[in-house]
């Protein structure tokens, strides 16, 4: 594989997901030694320059998982010490792109985000508040929380740890990937079923 737009998903010395990163930063980390171990399948072969020495052309191999020393806001995160940031991207691919009413899958542009008890009542715009909706459902909740505008909830709303957080924001999650990611959720995360359905229909 030679597919530079691939992201390499960074850990700390202890394994714990950290971030995703670009081939450049990955280069970097390298370059400066700051790898300790590689997980995962090669993901692509950086060419370097010629050595006057020798006549041969440097190559770094760069695997799809690193373990680098980490910082201390990525520990404390790790240890559920912040909330995420909240975003529609990161919300609908939480909920698997599905609408939480009707629960049909929608693309990105047809989705919005709900507020179970509405911020006109006193709902707040945080992770266990939204829910992903279809625009008609969400038209038709309106102001209205779902017991009031007859409308069932099929999933209850949370807020992911940093580890969820990190597979959210992944733009092309690998297989050996997903399956390091997986295995820092917690046990009772919805994710693990939303994800489980998701491989079977691919």
């Amino acid at each position: 594989m030679n597919n530079l737009a691939q992201q390499v998903l960074r850990t700390d010395i202890g394994g714990m997901p950290l971030e995703w990163i670009g081939y450049q930063d990955a280069a970097r980390l390298y370059h400066l030694g700051e790898v300790a171990y590689e997980v995962g399948s090669p993901l692509y072969d950086l060419h370097g320059g010629i050595c006057a020495r020798t006549g041969r052309q440097s190559i770094l191999t760069v695997h799809s998982i690193i373990a680098t020393p980490g910082s201390r806001k990525y520990v404390n995160r790790a240890r559920g010490q912040y909330t995420p940031p909240l975003n529609n991207h990161t919300l609908f691919r939480r909920d698997a792109r599905l609408c939480l009413y009707c629960g049909d899958r929608f693309p990105s542009n047809l989705l919005s985000r709900d507020h179970v008890t509405p911020v006109s009542q006193g709902g707040h715009d945080h992770w266990n508040n939204v829910v992903t909706a279809c625009k008609r459902c969400n038209n038709h909740k309106a102001d209205r929380t779902p017991e009031q505008a007859g409308m069932q909830l099929l999933a209850v709303p949370f807020t992911p740890t940093h580890a969820e957080y990190v597979y959210l924001k992944g733009r092309r999650v690998l297989a050996d990937q997903m399956e390091f990611l997986l295995a820092h959720f917690p046990r009772t995360s919805p994710l693990h079923k939303r994800l489980s359905s998701l491989l079977e229909r691919n």
